[in-house]
């Protein structure tokens, strides 16, 4: 997964993550706003009203006491273990 920061703060970020879809982003999304201290998080992929952009932008802000980077991370880890919960439950019920 390639990932190209686009622009940080301390209480926001911009990030393009390449190659993914609405799948992926959605999953994340619902990840990020589930984390304490995150205020918003939304994506972008459409390339007519962007530029010409085909890769999701991701967009989260946080409340300030949380770094913008540390609640992606959070989520990552968070999108981790459900789908590691789903994997196991799987094997279980086949």
């Amino acid at each position: 997964m390639e990932l190209r920061v686009i622009e940080k703060t301390d209480e926001e970020l911009r990030i393009e993550i390449a190659g993914e879809d609405h799948t992926f982003m959605n999953v994340l999304k619902g990840e990020l706003l589930n984390t304490a201290g995150v205020s918003a998080a939304t994506y972008d992929m459409n390339p007519e009203q962007s530029g010409g952009q085909t890769d999701p932008v991701l967009a989260i802000t946080t409340d300030g006491g949380l770094d913008p980077l540390d609640a992606l991370a959070e989520a990552a880890q968070g999108v981790r273990t459900k789908t590691d919960s789903f994997v196991e439950s799987f094997r279980a019920a086949v």
